[in-house]
């Protein structure tokens, strides 16, 4: 068993540190671009008078990042190679994204926004695997080039982690001889709604609430959709709208299969939930490691703050967890780097699912650590602990609450799905038969 990371990736992650030194950094020196990153970061990111929208000069940055790390040949390091990329594998990305992230606030990577020079898109993993030929053939190229940018409406109003009991509906309907779908519900946190082209809109179409089939993923134009509030955050600025349609569009406007859309779903959440794992562990990294050095430096009463134990103590504790947490995440990476994708929502969800939890929950331990240690100042806006407590906290509730992926593993554990639920179904029948009454002889 071998826990060394491949050459390669070590190789590599030298390669991003050159780049960031070289290309990214100047480019937030210039023009007093580090307003995005410094104390002022809150402000200069929201566009408050526009409905607390991200502001253009600030989306233009990212873009412009976005842009060198794309001609470096980065950017779309985890894309599939027919589809311009590097085959980037899963273990590869969680690595990466833990080691950007444990630098801190910075161009090179800013998870408020998802926006890294190494770019997390596990939409283009998710149209690989369920678009039909035909659906590959007709919005292929406008998915690998940018045109069709889509939104994830996944989430209702009166329906969050129980997607299954969604009100949203697809129902088959004619329009002028043609045949389509009537669409017709709401969404809410449908994130980049004010820059996408599409909306991937997740609606029943048979069955009944409760049911995992019966769910179609439909894919409706921008200009069908209506914003009816932009939803203001603990982390702002906000790109998450509450949104509503009522819409006909044509038969073929869907991806995967009618009635089967909901794996979509649950292919984005699995690539997504580990490297978000990955990102959340890295930024624990920072916070502990700042807290190190300052408690090093402080000097009250005349010694540092670092001679004391109550200052040690949650610090190593929070080292500790890091630790521990980075084996599981790095093991079950590689084990789905190891099996069929659609296996994974089948036998190692709940790997995934302890990674992500305790990764979101360690990070905001971390944080909120690393304000205490650096007293008035890790309270301020100066240090970047603020700021990684308040996206972060989102983490435990976006992409599968930790109550929900709580539930998940304990329905591996206990054997209601997964691996064990054969095991316990066999042991179960096994003492059925083993207890039944033996019969009475005369």
């Amino acid at each position: 068993m071998d826990f060394a990371l491949p050459q390669y990736l070590v190789d590599y992650l030298a390669e991003l540190d050159r780049f960031i030194e070289e290309k990214i950094n100047p480019i937030q020196a210039r023009d007093d671009n580090e307003r995005f990153f410094d104390h002022r970061r809150e402000h200069a990111r929201t566009d408050w008078d526009n409905n607390g929208l991200p502001r253009k000069d600030w989306e233009e940055l990212l873009a412009e990042c976005r842009k060198v790390a794309d001609e470096a040949g980065h950017l779309r390091y985890a894309w599939p190679k027919d589809m311009g990329g590097k085959a980037g594998s899963n273990l590869d990305m969680a690595v990466i994204r833990e080691h950007l992230a444990a630098k801190g606030l910075g161009l090179f990577n800013d998870l408020q926004t998802e926006h890294s020079i190494v770019g997390n898109n596990p939409f283009i993993l998710m149209f690989k695997e369920f678009a039909t030929p035909e659906q590959y053939a007709r919005d292929g190229e406008k998915v690998l080039n940018g045109t069709m940018r889509t939104a994830f409406g996944l989430t209702e109003p009166n329906h969050g982690s129980d997607a299954t009991f969604m009100e949203s509906t697809g129902v088959r309907e004619e329009k002028d001889g043609k045949p389509g779908w009537r669409v017709k519900g709401e969404k809410m946190w449908t994130t980049g709604m004010h820059v996408v082209s599409h909306v991937m809109v997740f609606a029943r179409t048979s069955g009944k609430d409760g049911d995992a089939l019966g769910i179609t993923c439909f894919i409706v134009p921008r200009e069908h959709i209506k914003i009816e509030e932009w939803m203001w955050t603990f982390n702002m600025p906000t790109d998450h709208p509450r949104i509503s349609f009522d819409c006909w569009i044509p038969e073929d406007s869907y991806w995967g299969q009618v009635d089967r859309g909901l794996g979509l779903g649950q292919s984005f959440v699995h690539q997504n939930r580990i490297r978000q794992a990955a990102s959340s562990l890295g930024a624990a990294v920072y916070c502990i490691e700042e807290s190190v050095k300052y408690a090093r430096q402080r000097k009250p009463f005349g010694k540092p703050l670092s001679d004391n134990q109550a200052i040690q103590f949650p610090l190593v504790e929070l080292a500790t967890q890091c630790e521990m947490l980075r084996l599981l995440i790095r093991q079950t990476a590689w084990q789905m780097d190891h099996m069929e994708h659609k296996q994974i929502e089948k036998e190692i969800s709940d790997k995934v699912s302890m990674c992500n939890y305790w990764g979101n929950r360690l990070c905001c331990e971390a944080a909120d650590r690393a304000m205490q240690v650096h007293g008035g100042m890790g309270y301020s806006r100066h240090k970047a602990f603020e700021h990684i407590y308040r996206h972060h906290r989102r983490y435990r509730i976006t992409e599968g609450s930790e109550e929900i992926q709580i539930r998940k593993v304990a329905a591996f554990l206990f054997g209601y799905l997964g691996p064990r639920k054969k095991l316990f179904a066999d042991e179960a029948a096994a003492k059925a038969e083993y207890t039944q009454p033996i019969p009475a002889r005369h």
